[in-house]
């Protein structure tokens, strides 16, 4: 009793803190000291103690993805520094018009998410952007988090050929590819896209009606006058993502996504070049970006690691693969929990995937249809108040509070997905 006491007394701390603005970095580890005090777990000696625990979930995680995370910044940060991210939005809300502000930033973070360029990225790159077009729309300014989280961390961050690591962390615990159940990601993908899409236009107008307007605040980024690249420029660096990590999936496994956003990069340059602004800026702001990005999550997963060790987690985690019934359906609510434990969908598919793969594997569960649901599932109660993208999208990039952004933001990025997860039980159970 004192264990589960401790753990998600733990979790609960985790959250408040994270609401009241505590730094994860500190948040993490004090509330890990928490769980560890109440399951015995010794400080300072013995091979498994608290410090030697934490700090192994921590590295582990930068050890597996920091190339990822560092390659994805700098591909976002060149993408922003030579003006083809801004050149390729203008280009789509051309096309869409000023009157669908909304679907324009959605639009925009879905290509540029699913092109390769980092989550945390996406949301620096896109901010801009979304400031004018809801300043010039008169929109409520408390639903940009929710818009760009909408456009990043759903129906594209999970889908099949997906480069984000959410969609790849399968591949190396499952031996799949990170195409696998392609036909139903796509029906998923869909409906999360519609539905939460129509959520988000009832939530705005429904704040309209209620007198929101958009408010102007010292902070906001100034447009900048400047020659832009043609919009090609920066859609053909995000084609060669996609085609390298297909192209080596097979080969490389995850690390053909190293390869992917290398290649990315380097056509970025070779396109863009004379058009940068401040080469040797973006390559500091894209490497301290991807630390800032990396450490957010290793921190989580740290308090995950710690998580782990106690027997609350343990027989949650049995009683979670025991769940009667279909196995797709206790490996979603399995990875969901352990993912809402640690507040990262790539954190908590790494805790998870080992302990629970195995075990439905052997099962009989297809490998491909666990890849789709375990990465899926994933990506909704991850979303929590404490999870590092949404603490940095709402308070460091949109300069809002969890009170007033968070809420939509829940709904699209927690609710959302579970309509979504269920829809791909439901698909593989029929079919």
């Amino acid at each position: 009793m004192i264990s589960l006491i401790g753990l998600i007394g733990g979790l609960a701390l985790l959250i408040v803190l994270t609401i009241r603005g505590m730094n994860l970095f500190i948040a993490a580890p004090f509330c890990a000291a928490i769980v560890a005090a109440t399951n015995g777990l010794a400080f300072f000696t013995g091979d498994a103690n608290f410090v030697t625990t934490y700090m192994s979930g921590f590295t582990g995680f930068i050890a597996s993805w920091f190339f990822m995370f560092l390659l994805g910044a700098l591909f976002g940060k060149f993408m922003e520094d030579s003006g083809a991210a801004e050149s390729l939005a203008r280009w789509i809300v051309g096309k869409l018009g000023f009157k669908h502000a909304m679907f324009a930033i959605v639009a925009a973070c879905a290509i540029l998410t699913y092109g390769g360029v980092s989550l945390f990225v996406v949301a620096f790159s896109v901010y801009p952007m979304a400031v004018s077009l809801f300043k010039d729309a008169d929109l409520p300014r408390r639903f940009i988090p929710a818009t760009i989280a909408f456009g990043s961390v759903t129906f594209t961050m999970t889908s099949a050929g997906s480069p984000e690591i959410q969609n790849w962390i399968p591949t190396k615990h499952l031996g799949t590819s990170p195409f696998a159940a392609w036909e139903v990601s796509l029906v998923v993908a869909i409906i999360m896209a519609v539905f939460g899409y129509w959520w988000l236009s009832r939530m705005v107008n429904k704040a309209v009606k209620n007198g929101e307007r958009f408010t102007t605040r010292p902070e906001d980024p100034k447009q900048k006058t400047r020659d832009l690249p043609s919009p090609i420029t920066g859609f053909i660096p995000l084609l060669v993502v996609l085609f390298v990590s297909f192209l080596f999936h097979d080969s490389f496994g995850q690390y053909a996504l190293i390869l992917a956003l290398g290649g990315g990069v380097l056509m970025l340059i070779a396109l863009n070049f004379k058009y940068f602004t401040n080469f040797a800026g973006a390559i500091n702001l894209g490497t301290t970006g991807a630390l800032v990005a990396i450490g957010n999550t290793a921190a989580v997963v740290g308090f995950g690691a710690i998580a782990k060790t106690t027997d609350a987690f343990q027989q949650t985690v049995e009683v979670m693969t025991q769940i009667p019934g279909n196995e797709l359906i206790g490996a979603a609510v399995a990875v969901s929990v352990i993912a809402g434990l640690t507040g990262s969908a790539s954190g908590g598919q790494a805790i998870a995937l080992p302990l629970v793969g195995p075990h439905y594997i052997d099962q009989g569960v297809d490998p491909e249809e666990l890849h789709r649901i375990v990465s899926i599932s994933s990506g909704a109660l991850d979303s929590l108040p404490h999870n590092g993208y949404v603490v940095t999208t709402i308070r460091a990039i949109c300069h809002e509070t969890h009170k007033a952004a968070y809420g939509p933001m829940a709904a699209l990025t927690v609710i959302v997905p579970l309509i979504g997860l269920a829809a791909a039980i439901g698909l593989f159970i029929l079919f």
